[in-house]
């Protein structure tokens, strides 16, 4: 079956070249070298004022000892003390940092990879370990993009300032990124990251609806402030919030479907929908805000069956509520045909948020809606300023990712590496009965892992297992998510090669294998 899921990726290899991105380094005498640079060299970014930034682009980690180049007596030694260092990192991390703050590996790996740079589709450890990164969809155009770092670099050492001073950078962003809106969507806000992004949205259409209440999905991540914890049961079911106002709609996930082997799905989904808002109304709490992944990620990359998102919008809006769209994780063209996961099921949002691969890891992040929703709510007393966002440094960098995007046509890369890597994966379904379910749009992809595929019964510690492996066999990196943590997550920096996912198939494929799975 592995052989069969490679063929079938292979057959595109001449296809994927025509949309190369330009820039994927690959080794050559020793060194990484970059497309459209004369040497290696050049392409690290060279500042004019004085100041010299150095990306890592220059030489692989064993060579430039992570940074900076080195004889091999000394960087032997300087190995050696980083060795050293390593081995009470861990406890230095759980002396000063909140445990609450989470760490990849802790509970399964004595010392996780201590990563000191990271670059295209990799990251680096401090020993020189390469490491593909197969779930980091924030590094969206690659890890530390040359046009990216330099972008950042220089309008840093030329301004950094607020909105309310006039400067042309936050303008012409905005003028860009309409491009890839519909022309209704029009009035931007910048922020600096995805919770805010999110609670400015909710302000805004409960602020215009004159309703309190906010419908949220089972299963959905919105981010981390109170307000967007009441409606993200992924991470916070357990934490005992208090629902102001908020309630959650079953999770739509046809794979799981309480519905299963009902037609229209879809149709039936948004009936439980209706009834919410109907319930809500009777008990007095008005339904103003109805708010979505269009993939939700973190349930699992579930996508909601046909015609859910268009009903349950027909039926907020016959309330007097609006729909925002949240497009931090899937938005920018992540998912292939669409450049944002909204378009793939035929919707129009009053209101969209987007953050993390909008900066390519730098924080960044806007809510885009109607020009009549902006101006009612600056009618109804909502000014807005924010200290960072929207600034300089954040808009030249997000102006760089969306360029990268464009002229690397990454998005196309998506759609036709995305297609070639599902295939891979469902053939070795023949084989391995605990894959239960491949999906997914673009470079969105999750892999459902299941003690039986009739009863459909998760395996977390499965999933959990191969996530080790993957790591520690083939060095590359795959988390488990979704509601049951069973499903592995593939997101990855949209310069993955076509090579990266057959190695990636052939390890799922070997590791199991040897599981007796």
């Amino acid at each position: 079956a592995s052989r069969r899921s490679v063929d079938v990726m292979a057959g595109v290899a001449a296809e994927l070249s025509s949309v190369s991105n330009g820039w994927h380094g690959h080794k050559m005498n020793g060194s990484v070298h970059h497309e459209g640079c004369s040497s290696p060299r050049q392409s690290a970014v060279n500042l004019t004022n004085g100041f010299a930034h150095h990306n890592g682009y220059d030489a692989e980690p064993e060579e430039a000892n992570g940074f900076v180049d080195v004889p091999a007596a000394k960087r032997r030694k300087l190995q050696q003390k980083k060795e050293t260092e390593k081995d009470t990192l861990v406890d230095r991390r759980t002396k000063w940092i909140s445990p609450a703050v989470y760490l990849h590996w802790k509970e399964t790996v004595p010392e996780p990879p201590n990563m000191v740079r990271a670059t295209g589709q990799y990251f680096f450890d401090d020993k020189g370990v390469k490491y593909l990164d197969m779930c980091n969809n924030v590094a969206h155009v690659g890890h530390c993009h040359p046009k990216v770092v330099e972008a950042g670099a220089k309008q840093m050492a030329i301004l950094n300032t607020n909105t309310r001073f006039l400067n042309s950078r936050i303008v012409d962003y905005a003028e860009e990124l309409s491009k890839v809106f519909p022309e209704s969507l029009s009035c931007f806000f910048f922020t600096n990251s995805g919770s805010e992004a999110n609670e400015l949205a909710l302000q805004l259409a409960h602020t215009v609806s004159g309703r309190p209440g906010t419908l949220g999905l089972e299963g959905a991540y919105h981010g981390h402030l109170k307000i967007l914890k009441e409606l993200s049961t992924f991470h916070y079911a357990k934490t005992g919030i208090t629902r102001n106002g908020s309630c959650i709609a079953p999770l739509p996930d046809p794979y799981r479907s309480k519905y299963q082997g009902q037609p229209d799905q879809g149709k039936l989904y948004a009936m439980d929908v209706k009834k919410l808002i109907e319930e809500q109304e009777k008990a007095g709490n008005k339904i103003g805000v109805f708010i979505h992944e269009s993939i939700l990620s973190c349930a699992g990359q579930v996508i909601p069956p046909d015609n859910y998102l268009k009903l349950v919008y027909e039926y907020i809006h016959e309330a007097g509520g609006f729909c925002i769209a949240d497009e931090v994780q899937s938005g920018f063209g992540r998912v292939g045909k669409h450049f944002w996961s909204f378009q793939g099921h035929g919707v129009s949002p009053d209101i969209v948020t987007v953050g993390k691969p909008m900066g390519n890891g730098h924080p960044v992040s806007a809510v885009v809606t109607t020009k009549e929703i902006a101006k009612l709510a600056l009618q109804k007393g909502v000014k807005y300023f924010n200290t960072f966002g929207g600034n300089p440094v954040s808009m030249a960098i997000a102006d760089a990712v969306l360029s990268a995007i464009k002229e690397e046509k990454l998005q196309e890369k998506a759609q036709q590496l995305g297609e070639q890597l599902i295939a891979g994966l469902k053939a070795l379904m023949d084989k391995h009965p605990c894959i239960g379910d491949v999906r997914g749009w673009g470079l969105m992809i999750g892999v459902e892992i299941v003690k039986e595929r009739e009863t459909r019964q998760p395996d977390k510690d499965l999933a959990f297992t191969l996530s080790q492996r993957f790591l520690s066999d083939y060095q590359i990196i795959v988390f488990p998510e979704g509601v049951h943590c069973n499903v592995l997550k593939i997101k990855p920096p949209m310069c993955l090669t076509l090579e990266d996912c057959q190695m990636f198939v052939s390890g799922l494929d070997a590791i199991l294998t040897s599981l007796d799975h």
